[in-house]
């Protein structure tokens, strides 16, 4: 059977004639939906690195995938690419630095791979250091590409390079340490990575690109990629693209970071922008879910122009797109990069309040309105909330942030056997983690909730929560978990596994066993809703 030829789609780069806009067969379903987005962000005017998208036909064979690796196929991108960045890969003086992003024709939050900072190596090293003016940038960028590298490529345990850090940061925050300290943890990380794969790291950085590549095809045949398309019952064919894109680099500073945020709250549907931001961070810091983010507010104080020009963005998402939007951006010395947008995975409360909010708004016409809340009924819009009885005060022993609404008590389950032997026996249960990480997926469909003690309401676990309807707290500072003794500490009180929390997603709280809960129903959403309805029919 012969491999189909593989058509390149750029956005940013290139001549007008060779533009993805320019191509009829640019779609969400050739292109991925993160790529096509992205190329509508472009032709919206927003500010995106530039990028050349391998398409999803390349996910769909054995020979196709080994002929997406190859440099015949993607030269002519990133020749396009190094044009319109006037940089080179593997150049020593002025080089590329790319990241390589996978994308589906649907939506699948952290269920595949992404690898950044490709095209750094020891010889491409100084010259990025002249060209940026940043040691402390570029060996972060570079342990870091080892890292993910060793993880996603070579297959290696993070907690390798994780135990190298804690070493080394002797418990200070990693953006704390400077350049010299990221210099000999990039050493330690290159060390380790040759003693556990048994060969040195690449220093090729076009192996680098084409090992990306492959890996980021071979991520749609993960265990967790599997399981959400299962669980979705999404089909198996649909293949993922791959976006290559130049490097912006939120590691650059304290006028730098990357953020996860939404247009509207996807719990409450309240129409204001809902922001996780790290300062002097890259993005996978805050999807990951292995560290906790924070609000807005910091942002807006800091760089008031830059939180200015993301509202004045994601209000035009809006306009354009008709919906509530899920988004990813990176601040670069102040300068706003747009880097995804997909529509926002919401609660039921949110799609109807969202639904009824743009329809009062302009954005969507009436029977777009009715159609977005057809399925809802009273019972869905109905809140489950924690009540104090016999006149005691609650007294919550931890919180958290809150990524999805409603109450959930179960069992402490630690691990995926647990929560699954459990759920087998009837048992209702709380998934207690450390991270908030997507390989837990399998796990929360047999849970009533998520607690972890790291990690963001934006982080890609979090937004699977909120789609399967699970109650979420994440970044809890009062958990500590012992996976040895199988205890749970939240503040002063010790838990065994199997015994009951309570999360309380309303407020982000924690209580110890069950806690009493009344359902309320929200008198004025339902209001607006049968308005709605009644407008329709009339």
């Amino acid at each position: 059977m012969s491999t189909p030829e593989l058509s390149l789609y750029l956005i940013g780069c290139g001549s007008p004639a060779t533009q993805a806009d320019a191509t009829p067969t640019a779609s969400a379903q050739t292109m991925g939906f993160k790529a096509w987005n992205l190329l509508r962000m472009a032709q919206m005017g927003l500010t995106v690195p530039p990028a050349f998208v391998i398409p999803t036909a390349a996910c769909h064979s054995e020979a196709s995938r080994a002929s997406a690796t190859h440099a015949s196929t993607w030269m002519p991108g990133l020749k396009a690419l190094q044009a319109r960045c006037g940089t080179v890969l593997g150049d020593t003086r002025r080089p590329l630095l790319l990241a390589v992003r996978s994308g589906a024709p649907v939506s699948m939050p952290g269920m595949m791979e992404t690898l950044l900072n490709i095209g750094l190596c020891d010889a491409t090293v100084h010259g990025l250091i002249r060209q940026t003016g940043n040691p402390r940038l570029v060996w972060d960028a570079y342990r870091r590409l080892i890292a993910t590298y060793g993880e996603v490529v070579a297959g290696l345990d993070a907690a390798l390079f994780e135990q190298d850090l804690h070493d080394l940061a002797a418990g200070r925050d990693e953006r704390d340490l400077d350049f010299t300290e990221l210099r000999e943890l990039t050493r330690r990380y290159l060390a380790t990575y040759a003693r556990a794969h048994g060969q040195p790291f690449p220093q090729d950085p076009t192996q680098q690109l084409a090992d990306a590549i492959g890996a980021v095809l071979a991520s749609w045949q993960s265990e967790k990629a599997v399981a959400y398309r299962h669980l979705h019952e999404l089909p198996d064919d649909l293949g993922t693209a791959v976006t290559v894109q130049a490097m912006v680099f939120g590691n650059a500073g304290g006028r730098s970071g990357a953020g996860v945020g939404f247009t509207r709250d996807p719990a409450t549907g309240e129409p204001r922008l809902w922001v996780d931001f790290l300062f002097n961070a890259q993005g996978e810091d805050v999807v990951s879910g292995r560290r906790s983010a924070h609000g807005h507010d910091e942002l807006a104080t800091v760089l008031p122009a830059t939180w200015d020009a993301l509202c004045t963005a994601t209000a035009q998402l809006e306009r354009t797109l008709g919906d509530m939007q899920d988004f990813e951006f990176t601040v670069q010395d102040g300068q706003l990069y747009m880097l995804q947008t997909r529509h926002g995975k919401r609660t039921p409360q949110a799609a109807a309040r969202i639904a009824l909010d743009l329809w009062t708004e302009g954005l969507i016409n009436q029977d777009e309105a009715r159609q977005r809340t057809a399925t809802l009924q009273a019972a869905d819009l109905r809140q489950v909330r924690v009540v104090a009885i016999g006149g005691e005060p609650l007294t919550p022993l931890g919180q958290g942030a809150t990524a999805c609404n409603g109450v959930a008590t179960g069992e402490i389950a630690l691990d995926a056997a647990r929560a699954q032997a459990r759920h087998a026996s009837g048992a209702a249960v709380i998934l207690v983690r450390r991270d908030a990480e997507t390989c837990d997926m399998a796990a929360l469909e047999h849970a009533q909730g998520l607690l972890t003690a790291r990690g963001a309401r934006t982080s890609h676990a979090a937004v699977v929560a909120r789609q399967m309807g699970k109650v979420c707290l994440v970044g809890c500072a009062a958990l500590h978990i012992d996976e040895g003794a199988r205890t749970v500490q939240l503040g002063e009180r010790t838990f065994q596994e199997g015994e009951i929390l309570t999360l309380d997603g309303n407020d982000g709280c924690i209580y110890g066993g069950a806690a009493h809960t009344v359902e309320v129903d929200d008198e004025a959403l339902l209001t607006r809703l049968q308005q709605l309805r009644q407008a329709a029919n009339s």
